[in-house]
């Protein structure tokens, strides 16, 4: 008997005390590295990592790394190194673009150049899926394990997290339910979650969908302003809307709700990017300010839904083409796409504009 976590629970583990502000250790290819969220950082644990090691590393992506202005030597992140009297603040700021305008000048910053950042690749990867900025402070280890064991801390096997962070984690049915609505009595709600304890995502069948006939589908990623507030700001909350309501009309259908709010980056993050287009940046200049990519989803959940419940063909409700190539490339066979634009308003113009012209919507 065995009753050690696996791969899969100790990342949720690191997820949780990245969130909390408890550092994690990352090993692997013969070298090893305490990390910390720069947003959950406080001055006593950044005195605790000097005390480890005397030069501490930020990590941060190279969408980040391009604002600041610095070199991004290892490609996709840079690992910029702290001058000795850098304190929390300082830190923050590289992490966090909320002060850029007030404060542009943080530099010049200088950049680690040479040996591996492969640990700090996957310290970015873990922020990024505990929804915090993608930012960290790390600083190198000996003998990793009795660090981990002496301090009680979660550590990471660099190789079996990477493996498991390239593939996405399986998806098992936990329950569904009827549930009338609105827009048709013959409901029911299928309820998904993944293995690493992530969020929960859902399916909404409406009517009496047939599994050998292509059925009218929608892959909703979450948006609390929009489907909940009725904000202003996206088209989300009337694309859900309306989505319902023609697969009510037309008597069947499948509303895909995933749980990938702000294109994938959280909600806190997405009033992060929200703030910065009230400084005058879109919402793709604003994600990349964040250090994050233009969208950070992953529709293949969708795909993954669709198939366990038994279809293998869309009519997609979409204006996004990527959702149409993730569905084909993933065995979903797309006969039409379905167009459904609705929802402009003075407030979201700039937004939709972006969509078309950054991001390919077809609007």
């Amino acid at each position: 008997m065995s009753l050690m976590p696996d791969i899969s629970e100790l990342l949720a583990r690191a997820r949780a005390d990245l969130r909390m502000g408890v550092p994690i250790v990352l090993a692997g290819e013969g070298a090893a590295i305490l990390a910390l969220s720069t947003e959950t950082l406080t001055e006593q644990r950044l005195a605790d990592l000097r005390a480890v090691a005397n030069t501490p590393i930020v990590a941060i992506t190279a969408r980040r790394t391009a604002t600041l202005k610095a070199h991004a030597y290892d490609g996709d992140l840079a690992r910029v190194i702290m001058p000795a009297d850098a304190d929390v603040n300082w830190v923050q700021a590289v992490a966090d673009p909320a002060d850029d305008l007030k404060a542009p000048m943080k530099g010049p910053l200088r950049t680690e150049r040479g040996g591996d950042a492969n640990l700090h690749r996957t310290a970015l990867k873990l922020a990024k899926a505990a929804r915090l900025l993608p930012a960290v402070v790390a600083v190198p280890v000996a003998d990793p394990a009795a660090f981990a064991a002496q301090n009680g801390l979660t550590m990471i096997d660099h190789q079996l997290a990477k493996r498991h962070l390239e593939d996405r984690n399986p998806l098992a049915a936990v329950v569904s339910a009827r549930l009338p609505m609105q827009v048709s009595e013959a409901g029911r709600l299928h309820v998904f979650r993944p293995e690493d304890g992530g969020e929960e995502h859902y399916s909404i069948e409406i009517g009496r969908a047939l599994r050998d006939k292509p059925v009218l589908a929608r892959l909703h990623s979450a948006c609390f302003t929009g489907d909940l507030l009725g904000s202003l700001k996206c088209d989300c909350g009337p694309q859900l809307r309306a989505a319902m309501a023609q697969m009510g009309a037309e008597g069947a259908g499948v509303l895909l709700y995933l749980n990938q709010e702000g294109r994938g980056i959280g909600l806190a993050n997405k009033m992060r990017a929200y703030s910065l287009q009230d400084q005058g940046f879109d919402t793709v200049e604003a994600n990349h300010r964040l250090g994050f990519e233009d969208d950070e989803r992953d529709f293949r959940l969708g795909s993954d839904i669709l198939k366990s419940l038994g279809f293998s063909s869309v009519r997609l409700l979409t204006n996004n083409p990527a959702k149409i190539a993730m569905m084909e490339k993933t065995g979903i066979s797309v006969v039409e796409r379905v167009p459904l634009k609705v929802g402009k308003t003075a407030h979201n113009a700039g937004y939709l504009a972006t969509k078309a012209t950054k991001s390919g919507h077809l609007l």
